[in-house]
């Protein structure tokens, strides 16, 4: 067996400036891009690094899966689905489960509910809400992606924006100021 790991990923907050914008059209604000790079930081700091990620292809989802590698430094395949805008957590759940076994670890940048409901779905722990920008990484001690149905999953970490706000650790604080 092999450990392959999940994010489940809420986009970025994003504007509700443009009026004449759709749901589908919505791009981030400053403060999303700005969480981008806080929680970016974070995941640099432990090494992770996807080998796939999968989008909503919504705007603001785009941006975040955008963002996200570029500060990652990956050049891991990015793959924007209309099937990760708004779908129920079963659809959501087969296409985490047709992946390539080669990938081990996956960012799916999605909405809420179903980023939450997926993450409550795959594992034991209960997560209320994931905020925006709010990542559940979850661990699977599996072979292959098709797997997940009859594993459950061990929540690894749970990380938002505010968990940062008033307290940024040292060597982010550090990664954050080398890149500005």
């Amino acid at each position: 067996m092999t450990i392959k790991t999940l994010y489940l990923i809420r986009h970025a907050k994003s504007s509700w400036k443009d009026i004449d914008a759709s749901d589908f059209e919505r791009g981030l604000t400053k403060k999303g891009r700005k969480n981008i790079e806080t929680i970016g930081s974070y995941l640099k700091l432990r090494g992770t690094v996807p080998d796939l990620v999968l989008s909503s292809c919504a705007l603001r989802a785009q941006e975040t899966a955008d963002l996200l590698v570029r500060k990652l430094a990956s050049e891991a395949p990015v793959n924007y689905m209309r099937e990760l805008y708004f779908t129920d957590t079963d659809i959501l759940k087969e296409i985490i489960m047709m992946q390539d076994a080669s990938h081990d670890t996956i960012f799916v940048v999605g909405h809420n509910p179903q980023i939450t409901d997926m993450a409550n779905m795959l594992m034991d722990e209960h997560i209320s809400k994931i905020p925006t920008m709010g990542i559940a990484a979850i661990t699977f001690d599996i072979d292959h992606w098709g797997d997940i149905g009859q594993s459950s999953g061990k929540l690894d970490f749970f990380i938002y924006p505010k968990q940062f706000q008033y307290y940024i650790p040292n060597q982010i604080r550090a990664v954050l100021h080398k890149n500005t």
